[in-house]
């Protein structure tokens, strides 16, 4: 009986340490940050500068994906949350127009590491061209 408690508790532990949390969501860290919107005219010349509202936001969990997880419009001042995160390696991104790109726009991202619980990353303004 003793020996079927000490495998028991040692299952049990090593199941608890050989658990590691992959970037995501279940933890309690946050991503905050701002869009910046710039209009151009035909010319090239800033008609107008503005934090964007309803603007998608996109997030990519860890360093393998190559698609977006999550995404989240922004509120009114261009600002947007991604919450109950967990540590690991996180990317933000948001769509800008681009005439030199063939589908007409590119990703202006930035890629930040939640190292602890209970963090909260300010990526600061992502400027895209609307």
């Amino acid at each position: 009986m003793r020996s079927l408690f000490f495998i028991a508790t040692f299952l049990t532990v090593t199941t608890f340490v050989a658990c590691n949390k992959e970037p995501g969501e279940g933890g309690t860290s946050s991503i905050i940050g701002k869009i910046w919107a710039v209009d151009l005219n035909n010319a090239g010349d800033t008609v107008a500068q503005y934090y964007a509202m309803d603007q998608d936001v996109y997030i990519i969990y860890g360093e393998e994906n190559q698609t977006y997880d999550d995404k989240f419009a922004t509120s009114l001042d261009g600002s947007f949350r991604f919450s109950h995160l967990t540590p690991g390696k996180y990317t933000i991104f948001a769509y800008s127009k681009s005439d030199a790109s063939p589908s007409g726009q590119y990703a202006v991202q930035q890629t930040v590491e939640i190292t602890d619980k209970k963090q909260e990353i300010n990526v600061g303004e992502l400027v895209i061209i609307q």
